[in-house]
Protein backbone atom coordinates (compact mmCIF):
# COMPACT_ATOMS: atom_id res chain seq x y z
CA UNK A 1 0.00 0.00 0.00
CA UNK A 2 1.43 3.40 -1.08
CA UNK A 3 1.76 6.32 1.68
CA UNK A 4 0.96 9.76 0.80
CA UNK A 5 3.56 12.69 2.41
CA UNK A 6 3.16 16.96 2.50
CA UNK A 7 6.17 18.76 1.51
CA UNK A 8 6.58 22.72 2.18
CA UNK A 9 7.97 24.61 -0.61
CA UNK A 10 9.43 27.87 0.54
CA UNK A 11 8.69 31.25 -0.60
CA UNK A 12 12.16 31.14 -2.50
CA UNK A 13 11.46 28.13 -4.01
CA UNK A 14 8.05 29.40 -5.18
CA UNK A 15 9.32 32.45 -6.45
CA UNK A 16 11.98 30.86 -8.76
CA UNK A 17 9.39 29.13 -10.33
CA UNK A 18 7.60 31.31 -10.90
CA UNK A 19 10.63 33.53 -12.27
CA UNK A 20 12.22 30.44 -14.22
CA UNK A 21 8.39 30.09 -16.07
CA UNK A 22 7.15 26.93 -14.59
CA UNK A 23 4.06 27.37 -13.79
CA UNK A 24 1.78 25.32 -15.55
CA UNK A 25 4.25 22.22 -16.47
CA UNK A 26 5.25 19.43 -14.58
CA UNK A 27 8.28 18.95 -12.65
CA UNK A 28 10.35 15.48 -13.22
CA UNK A 29 12.49 15.50 -10.68
CA UNK A 30 12.53 17.21 -7.08
CA UNK A 31 15.66 16.32 -4.73
CA UNK A 32 15.33 15.39 -0.55
CA UNK A 33 18.56 16.13 1.47
CA UNK A 34 20.01 15.29 4.29
CA UNK A 35 20.79 18.42 5.36
CA UNK A 36 18.19 20.99 7.17
CA UNK A 37 18.82 22.86 4.15
CA UNK A 38 16.66 20.22 2.24
CA UNK A 39 13.44 18.21 3.04
CA UNK A 40 14.60 14.77 3.67
CA UNK A 41 12.09 12.44 2.04
CA UNK A 42 12.53 9.56 4.84
CA UNK A 43 10.41 6.95 4.42
CA UNK A 44 8.97 7.61 0.53
CA UNK A 45 9.08 5.01 -1.83
CA UNK A 46 7.67 4.38 -5.19
CA UNK A 47 4.54 5.09 -6.16
CA UNK A 48 4.12 7.20 -3.06
CA UNK A 49 2.17 10.14 -3.53
CA UNK A 50 3.36 13.89 -2.19
CA UNK A 51 1.94 17.09 -2.43
CA UNK A 52 3.75 19.99 -2.29
CA UNK A 53 2.21 22.84 -0.31
CA UNK A 54 3.01 26.62 -0.41
CA UNK A 55 1.47 29.22 2.96
CA UNK A 56 0.54 32.20 1.38
CA UNK A 57 -0.73 35.29 3.84
CA UNK A 58 -1.87 32.33 6.14
CA UNK A 59 -3.19 29.91 2.74
CA UNK A 60 -2.13 26.58 2.33
CA UNK A 61 -1.99 25.78 -1.47
CA UNK A 62 -1.01 22.62 -2.83
CA UNK A 63 1.40 23.36 -5.54
CA UNK A 64 1.83 19.99 -7.23
CA UNK A 65 1.05 16.34 -6.18
CA UNK A 66 4.20 14.38 -6.97
CA UNK A 67 4.21 10.79 -7.46
CA UNK A 68 7.44 9.09 -6.58
CA UNK A 69 9.06 7.23 -9.52
CA UNK A 70 12.28 6.21 -7.82
CA UNK A 71 15.19 7.92 -6.12
CA UNK A 72 18.20 7.21 -8.12
CA UNK A 73 20.35 9.48 -10.43
CA UNK A 74 19.74 8.17 -13.60
CA UNK A 75 21.13 9.45 -17.05
CA UNK A 76 18.42 12.11 -17.41
CA UNK A 77 20.43 13.38 -14.21
CA UNK A 78 23.49 14.66 -16.43
CA UNK A 79 27.23 13.94 -15.24
CA UNK A 80 27.81 13.57 -11.62
CA UNK A 81 30.51 16.70 -10.66
CA UNK A 82 34.14 16.02 -11.02
CA UNK A 83 34.14 19.17 -8.77
CA UNK A 84 32.25 20.95 -5.92
CA UNK A 85 32.20 24.12 -8.31
CA UNK A 86 30.17 21.71 -10.74
CA UNK A 87 26.79 21.72 -11.07
CA UNK A 88 25.30 18.90 -9.46
CA UNK A 89 22.24 17.33 -11.64
CA UNK A 90 23.75 19.36 -15.35
CA UNK A 91 20.26 17.50 -16.90
CA UNK A 92 17.47 18.99 -14.44
CA UNK A 93 19.37 22.62 -14.51
CA UNK A 94 15.48 24.02 -15.61
CA UNK A 95 14.14 22.91 -12.10
CA UNK A 96 17.01 23.03 -9.90
CA UNK A 97 15.34 25.72 -7.65
CA UNK A 98 13.48 22.34 -6.14
CA UNK A 99 17.18 21.77 -4.42
CA UNK A 100 19.34 19.85 -6.71
CA UNK A 101 22.04 22.23 -5.14
CA UNK A 102 21.51 21.34 -1.64
CA UNK A 103 23.64 19.48 1.04
CA UNK A 104 23.94 15.83 0.22
CA UNK A 105 21.38 16.51 -2.84
CA UNK A 106 19.55 12.93 -4.00
CA UNK A 107 17.44 13.26 -7.33
CA UNK A 108 13.42 11.74 -6.67
CA UNK A 109 12.02 11.09 -9.72
CA UNK A 110 8.31 11.91 -9.82
CA UNK A 111 5.19 11.86 -12.29
CA UNK A 112 3.89 15.53 -11.22
CA UNK A 113 0.49 17.51 -11.54
CA UNK A 114 1.73 21.12 -13.39
CA UNK A 115 2.82 23.75 -10.80
CA UNK A 116 0.18 26.22 -9.54
CA UNK A 117 -0.85 28.01 -7.40
CA UNK A 118 -4.10 28.39 -7.25
CA UNK A 119 -5.06 25.50 -5.30
CA UNK A 120 -6.24 26.58 -1.72
CA UNK A 121 -6.66 23.97 0.86
CA UNK A 122 -10.19 24.85 2.47
CA UNK A 123 -9.96 26.37 6.10
CA UNK A 124 -12.15 23.45 7.21
CA UNK A 125 -9.84 20.77 5.96
CA UNK A 126 -7.19 22.70 6.83
CA UNK A 127 -7.94 22.16 10.20
CA UNK A 128 -8.82 18.27 10.09
CA UNK A 129 -5.83 17.49 8.07
CA UNK A 130 -3.85 15.17 10.46
CA UNK A 131 -0.53 13.12 10.02
CA UNK A 132 0.90 10.27 11.40
CA UNK A 133 4.71 8.75 12.68
CA UNK A 134 6.20 5.38 11.99
CA UNK A 135 4.36 4.69 15.78
CA UNK A 136 1.21 5.88 14.60
CA UNK A 137 1.04 8.55 16.44
CA UNK A 138 -1.38 11.16 14.59
CA UNK A 139 -1.11 15.31 15.53
CA UNK A 140 -2.79 17.84 13.61
CA UNK A 141 -1.78 21.13 12.12
CA UNK A 142 -0.89 23.77 15.05
CA UNK A 143 -1.73 27.43 14.60
CA UNK A 144 -5.09 26.79 12.59
CA UNK A 145 -7.08 30.27 13.53
CA UNK A 146 -10.22 30.11 11.47
CA UNK A 147 -9.37 28.62 8.40
CA UNK A 148 -6.02 30.19 8.16
CA UNK A 149 -2.17 29.07 9.10
CA UNK A 150 -0.70 31.65 11.39
CA UNK A 151 2.51 29.78 11.38
CA UNK A 152 4.15 26.97 9.09
CA UNK A 153 6.43 25.63 11.40
CA UNK A 154 4.01 22.37 11.69
CA UNK A 155 4.62 22.23 8.02
CA UNK A 156 8.37 22.57 7.64
CA UNK A 157 9.78 18.85 6.98
CA UNK A 158 8.46 15.51 5.56
CA UNK A 159 5.11 14.68 6.93
CA UNK A 160 3.41 11.27 6.14
CA UNK A 161 -0.51 12.19 5.85
CA UNK A 162 -3.32 9.90 7.78
CA UNK A 163 -5.18 8.04 4.99
CA UNK A 164 -8.05 9.67 5.22
CA UNK A 165 -6.11 13.36 5.04
CA UNK A 166 -4.33 11.76 1.71
CA UNK A 167 -7.55 11.22 0.20
CA UNK A 168 -9.18 14.69 1.13
CA UNK A 169 -5.71 16.09 -0.30
CA UNK A 170 -6.91 13.99 -3.55
CA UNK A 171 -10.53 15.27 -3.67
CA UNK A 172 -9.24 19.00 -3.73
CA UNK A 173 -6.77 18.24 -6.30
CA UNK A 174 -8.25 15.97 -8.41
CA UNK A 175 -11.64 19.03 -8.71
CA UNK A 176 -9.06 21.44 -9.39
CA UNK A 177 -7.73 19.46 -12.28
CA UNK A 178 -11.03 18.54 -13.56
CA UNK A 179 -12.45 22.42 -13.57
CA UNK A 180 -9.02 23.70 -15.26
CA UNK A 181 -9.53 20.91 -17.57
Amino acid sequence: MSDAFTVLWTHDTCRALRRAGRVGERPPVAFSGVHSSLPAWSGARGGDEVYALHVNRCVVFVVSRMRVIDMERRDCCGTAPATWQDPAFPGHGDWSMLGAGGCGAVPVHVDATPVRFDTPIPGNLLAGLTWRNRRGQTRGLKHVVDGRLERSASLQAFYRLTPESAGELAEVVGTTVRTVA
